[in-house]
């Protein structure tokens, strides 16, 4: 999978859409017309930038085919989709991957979010600030009316993601999102819903890769002749949580792909060698001074083991994402792991040449042991260089992560 280009700000000048705000509709004659009508001429009065409003209807089976056909007949910057199947994922899936617009949005048909903050959400995506941005309800500065089932079943959905998928964004269902059309290429293919938990499945992955994510609190009015199924869509919802976790839990999210940037740094195999001799030049000093810090109270053997280990965490960390290319939560436990066994190694060479100055010099000086293990940890470095090349940060693997779907 190519990387994302990095953001960049949209120019001032644009005669096509900059902005596709998509309608996903199923059976909504009574609310259809109003409701386009309503957004169309919000548009028109407050957004700066070309636009274009797309019903995309998913299977619909009473007039909504009709109305919307009637309405991007009559309506300027109008247009409709008719998909043969069901579902607001799908629809959301198909009308997001056949726009041009460099900024793609979508919005609940019963408007339920004032649209007063519509310029707000897409702003930081023109800007070229975030990759992606949703309204929250559970934000400070939201208002909201709705009954108190669905309040606490929509507090319950989201308390359940953070403990389960430990996510950061405070609101996943809110049908109120937009996304940069270059970010939504790399991340729909991604997605496997197609119905209620395409939102949230969205978002894991994003957040997952490092992609920045702006929430905006948002003014919202419950719709009390919504036609959702509750229990079938938090079950369906469950399911997705239970699998989204298992992949990430397997390490099959291909999430590191998606950064802005990442990829195998620039330079090959020298210019690996100086961003990894320039991480392993400053562990060592950090080495030392933990060593010489911890060695009074703890004795030179577990100083050294403690000091390295401490070492090893941070060197692996800051290659991973400096030497070898890989950033996004993708991988690192996986990758920690490893590191911690190549520690191993490098402990067992240092421990192993301070015993042997102790058997040789029992009465080494202090400065002595130091220059033992700087140049034991040295050769660790050269060791682990080879060891993170070859079997923790493989080309082969790397090549998989950033590619596999």
């Amino acid at each position: 999978m190519d990387q994302l280009p990095l953001r960049t700000p949209l120019s001032a000048h644009h005669h096509e859409p900059v902005l596709d705000v998509v309608v996903p509709v199923y059976n909504e004659q009574q609310d259809l017309e109003a409701s386009v009508r309503r957004l169309h001429a919000h548009l028109r009065e407050t957004f700066p930038y070309p636009f274009r409003v797309t019903v995309a209807d998913n299977a619909s089976t009473d007039a909504t085919p009709l109305i919307a056909a009637r309405l991007a007949a009559e309506l300027p910057e109008t247009q409709w989709l008719r998909l043969a199947e069901k579902g607001r994922g799908r629809a959301l899936h198909a009308a997001w991957s056949r726009s041009r617009a460099p900024v793609l949005a979508y919005l609940d048909v019963d408007l339920s979010t004032d649209l007063s903050a519509l310029l707000p959400l897409v702003a930081p995506l023109i800007s070229g600030h975030s990759d992606i941005a949703i309204g929250t309800r559970l934000a400070p500065g939201s208002r909201v009316v709705r009954g108190p089932k669905r309040e606490v079943i929509s507090r319950c959905y989201n308390a359940l993601l953070r403990s389960t998928l430990a996510v950061q964004f405070s609101d996943a269902q809110c049908g109120f999102k937009a996304v940069r059309r270059d970010v939504a290429e790399r991340l729909l293919p991604l997605v496997k819903d197609s119905e209620w938990f395409f939102d949230t499945e969205l978002l894991v992955i994003a957040e997952r890769a490092g992609l920045r994510i702006h929430e905006i609190p948002v003014d919202w009015v419950d719709d009390p002749d919504s036609r959702v199924d509750i229990l079938a869509t938090a079950l369906a919802d469950l399911r997705g949580i239970a699998r989204i976790g298992r992949a990430l839990a397997r390490g099959m999210l291909p999430t590191t792909a998606l950064r802005q940037g990442d990829g195998e740094p620039a330079g090959g195999l020298a210019g690996q060698l100086l961003r990894f001799g320039a991480v392993g030049a400053v562990s060592t000093i950090g080495y030392v001074l933990l060593y010489a810090a911890l060695r009074p109270t703890v004795g030179p053997q577990a100083a050294n083991a403690l000091a390295l280990l401490a070492c090893a965490i941070a060197n692996t960390a800051a290659n991973r994402r400096l030497t070898f290319g890989l950033r996004g939560r993708g991988g690192a436990l996986r990758h920690q792991a490893k590191g911690l066994l190549v520690f191993g190694m490098g402990l067992a060479l240092t421990s192993g040449s301070l015993a042997a100055l102790h058997h040789m010099a029992p009465g080494a000086a202090r400065l002595a042991e130091v220059a033992v293990l700087v140049a034991a940890n040295l050769a660790a470095t050269l060791l682990r260089f080879l060891l993170l090349r070859a079997w923790v940060f493989p080309a082969r693997r790397r090549g998989t992560e950033h590619t596999a779907a």
